[in-house]
């Protein structure tokens, strides 16, 4: 019997090997079968949501577990052996991420608020129409109208500009920083856009209309910014009133004169009220670190110079060359009008952008998921556009028949419009602003040149256009780096 005690293993040296080995491991019997079966049981969790044996040599060696212990206790040479054997037995089980929230989830309510004040400016331009009664053009608009054009795209491309630019400073020094830059670029935008309708002829009444038209914008501009939405729709009250009266009969000239100066007075008043307030209660604190260069809302500027322009021709390319289709109010009206809708699918693109993301294991996957989100954005937003422009063509009987051949043109300039926004939303501001410049500029040359009916032009040109810019969307998104 003591001969068979003396060929029994020794006990371990409890000062050495108590100290570091896992309680189970400290009463596992040396002379066991292989123990690695019980060691991968009791690392089971670890071993399966590995992706690589040396995950499971770190949790081994965090234990304490030394080569020497584990060639004596597991046979095996160290612990990258014992972590790659313990690999292969247990099955992959990466239990699912617990789900995030999202953080561009948003209620549809806001963007149908945004909605609105985008589009009851328009009727303004019938409320007004007492005001340009100075006779008619070459191309039988009513005189002054180049002056107006010239003033719209000036302060739109401006205020693009200025909206950036203001949103930065809100972003990095609250709402008294982005209130200093209001209060400095708003008055500049409108001398700009002001100086614009002076160089060109117009009779009194449209220069007065286009004054008050570019102090609107800037107004707007800063209530927007600030996100005083439902100031601006309180002060578009007015003109909301005179544009319904407007369906049902024509109210009297100086009726609308007076809805319109109670509109851009309104606007002007609340906007220098929510600037000034916003600098009183920034207090005694510093201004803070200056911002971006001015350089970096140029593109901004110029994305809105491209997309003033294209809407421009849209709206009155068939009346510049003489086409017998006439102006198309109610098709940019209805594009006005689902901008709120663009901006909402904005924010749902980036939302399932990021869930495509997380569910992708690959590139390649998530460019195929991107791609898919892409697709479902913009047809939803071309769905929404065709319903909006077939309701506004109805309230219009007198209007010409809204065409297929304007209606896919009037969508191809709304896939420009929303995939460049979608990119600018991600910083990316040449790009977008190259794009629709390049577009404007040859539909314009076009339209000089008569090389088609304007309707053929927007659609070879702003087709084009989106796809482009599609393209550039989806490998941007594609990228996981863009989704930090």
């Amino acid at each position: 019997m003591s001969g068979l005690l003396r060929l029994l293993p020794e006990e371990p040296e409890p000062a050495h090997d108590l100290a570091v080995a896992p309680v189970s491991v400290r009463h596992r019997p040396r002379w066991a079968a292989d123990p690695v079966d019980e060691l991968a049981q009791e690392l089971a969790a670890v071993c399966a949501a590995a992706v690589h044996p040396d995950e499971i040599a770190a949790v081994l060696e965090a234990d304490g577990l030394t080569g020497e212990q584990i060639a004596e206790r597991y046979g095996r040479a160290d612990a990258f052996e014992l972590a790659a054997e313990l690999f292969a037995r247990v099955p992959r089980s990466h239990p699912e991420p617990e789900p995030r929230p999202d953080p561009w989830k948003v209620k549809p309510g806001q963007f149908l608020l945004r909605s609105l004040v985008f589009t009851l400016p328009g009727f303004g331009y019938t409320l007004g129409s007492p005001l340009m009664n100075g006779g008619q053009d070459r191309f039988g608009l009513p005189a002054g109208t180049g002056a107006l054009i010239a003033s719209a795209l000036v302060a739109w491309a401006w205020n693009q500009a200025l909206a950036h630019r203001a949103y930065l400073r809100l972003a990095a020094g609250g709402r008294g920083a982005a209130a200093r830059c209001l209060a400095v670029g708003a008055p500049l935008g409108v001398l700009l856009a002001t100086g614009a309708a002076l160089a060109l002829p117009a009779p009194p009444g449209t220069l007065a209309f286009g004054v008050g038209q570019v102090l609107y914008l800037a107004a707007a501009t800063a209530l927007l910014v600030l996100g005083r939405e439902r100031l601006l729709l309180l002060a578009l009250l007015p003109t909301a009133t005179g544009g319904a009266v407007v369906l049902l009969a024509r109210p009297p000239s100086v009726v609308g004169v007076v809805l319109l100066l109670a509109t851009a007075g309104g606007a002007l008043f609340a906007a220098v009220y929510e600037i000034v307030r916003a600098r009183r209660a920034e207090g005694e604190r510093p201004p803070g670190q200056a911002g971006p260069p001015l350089g970096a809302s140029v593109p901004y500027g110029l994305f809105g110079l491209g997309c003033g322009t294209l809407t421009t021709i849209a709206a009155l390319g068939d009346v510049l060359v003489g086409h017998h289709g006439g102006a198309s109010g109610p098709a940019v009206l209805a594009l006005t009008l689902s901008m709120g809708v663009a901006e909402w699918l904005l924010y749902r693109c980036r939302g399932l952008a990021l869930a495509a993301l997380a569910a992708s294991t690959s590139t390649g996957g998530l460019l195929l998921r991107v791609g898919r989100v892409l697709t479902l954005c913009v047809a939803g937003y071309l769905a929404a556009l065709t319903v909006l422009t077939l309701a506004v063509s109805a309230l219009w009987p007198d209007d010409p028949p809204l065409s297929a051949p304007r209606l896919t043109a009037l969508l191809a300039l709304g896939a420009v419009l929303w995939t460049g926004l979608l990119l600018q939303a991600y910083g990316i501001g040449w790009l977008p602003a190259l794009l629709c410049l390049g577009a404007a500029g040859a539909e314009t040359a076009a339209l000089g040149l008569r090389i088609s009916v304007p309707t053929t032009d927007q659609v070879v040109i702003c087709t084009g256009a989106a796809a482009g810019l599609l393209a550039a969307a989806t490998v941007l998104l594609g990228r996981i780096t863009t989704h930090r």
